[in-house]
């Protein structure tokens, strides 16, 4: 592990995480922490930064079954891998089990990962409104359909094929211990569980007790917690109120790629913390925008894309508005360097302010379904045709 800190480590009181390394099939995982994928975040570039810094496993982004199956030149691009990427994480979506199982098989022939996800909780609008993501669960001949044909084609690999849900679409339509059943026996690796419903997105706070009630009903199969965790403290305090194997961090990590260095911490009983001044963190974004122009072989899209990551980046930072206005629209790596530079880069690290939730929190929201989907848990013949045309191309989303 390579840490990157250029600031002393703040010390705490330290709590060693009892858990043994996470096996996901032949995989053995020291530090039993995943990346979870991101749209527009977990690319080849952010994955490294977050590398640099501690072990787990580290996800692609979404990519879609029809899109991998047509080798798309962006999806390609999505699942594609540092040469020092020892374990080859991919997420994959699907409506039709037919196209995830012929998207499986592509990876094992091809040798393209190491570890499959599958994808049964994005609350999207344009994915659950054609059945999938979080809404899919509730099809329950669908989704057993789904599983079993992506466990079958990543069997033949031996690739550990994992799942990633929500609790369901809102409490009045929960899933998730019926499909962490179906999914453990048709041979699945683990289960991730988000605690919130669709409805939820990410507002409220996560629901940790339905991640410890799955725990102790899927004793026999590893389970992942994911949810508010936005420090290392939070990974410790979920592990022991849940009683899981493992958590799954999504939005804490945005800004902060030396997360990953406090979780290994943590898993190690240390109490050393990551908390850089401005320098470092001025030091992160130029490299962040360096990887992003060489992962897209293109600078201004590299530039567009780094300018989301500003906010995140300088949360609780006294960084000026004019600055962070033309940070938020920099278009060559020249300028991102000499805007910077411009910052007093001895500024210590800020505390609390840059601290606590990350990303965009919002509201309950209504979760866009197909016409008649909670109906029935069933299939009918116009949602079989609806499903037959679903497979868009939203690698990403």
């Amino acid at each position: 592990m390579t840490l990157l800190s250029d600031t002393p480590a703040v010390p705490q009181t330290p709590t060693k995480l009892e858990l043994p390394p996470l096996q996901l099939g032949k995989h053995t995982i020291e530090t039993p922490v995943v990346l979870a994928p991101m749209a527009g975040i977990t690319n080849r570039a952010f994955r490294r930064l977050c590398r640099e810094y501690g072990g787990g496993v580290y996800v692609t982004e979404m990519v879609t079954a029809r899109a991998l199956v047509e080798r798309n030149q962006e999806s390609m691009r999505i699942i594609s891998h540092d040469a020092d990427e020892q374990l080859r994480s991919i997420q994959i979506y699907g409506v039709d089990a037919k196209t995830v199982g012929a998207a499986v098989r592509m990876v094992v022939e091809e040798d393209l990962a190491d570890h499959i996800d599958l994808n049964f909780g994005c609350p999207v609008p344009k994915v659950t409104r054609k059945g999938g993501g979080a809404a899919l669960p509730w099809k329950t001949d669908l989704f057993t359909a789904i599983i079993a044909a992506a466990t079958s084609e990543a069997a033949k690999g031996e690739i550990p094929l994992t799942i990633k849900m929500r609790k369901g679409i809102d409490e009045d339509h929960l899933t998730y211990l019926e499909s962490a059943k179906i999914a453990r026996d048709h041979g699945v690796a683990a289960v991730a569980l988000h605690g919130r419903t669709a409805r939820q997105h990410y507002s409220g706070r996560a629901d940790w007790e339905a991640i410890a009630t799955l725990r102790e009903a899927l004793p026999d199969v590893p389970v992942l917690g994911n949810g508010d965790i936005f420090s290392a403290e939070d990974a410790v305090a979920m592990v022991e109120q849940t009683g899981i194997d493992g958590i799954v961090v999504g939005r804490g990590c945005q800004g902060r790629p030396w997360l990953f260095g406090d979780l290994q911490a943590a898993f190690e009983g240390r109490a050393d913390r990551f908390r850089p001044g401005l320098r470092k963190v001025a030091d992160t974004v130029y490299r962040h925008g360096e990887l992003l122009t060489e992962f897209f072989e293109d600078e201004g899209k590299g530039m567009r894309d780094i300018r989301k990551h500003m906010a995140w980046y300088f949360k609780g930072y006294p960084v000026g508005g004019e600055i962070r206005s033309a940070l938020a629209k920099v278009p060559t790596l020249a300028e991102l360097r000499e805007l910077l530079d411009s910052l007093d880069l001895e500024m210590p690290y800020p505390g609390a302010d840059a601290e606590g939730t990350r990303g965009r929190a919002g509201h309950p929201k209504k979760t866009h379904l197909p016409e008649g989907w909670l109906e029935s848990r069933e299939m009918d013949e116009k949602h079989k045709a609806m499903i037959a045309a679903a497979e868009l191309d939203i690698s990403g989303g």
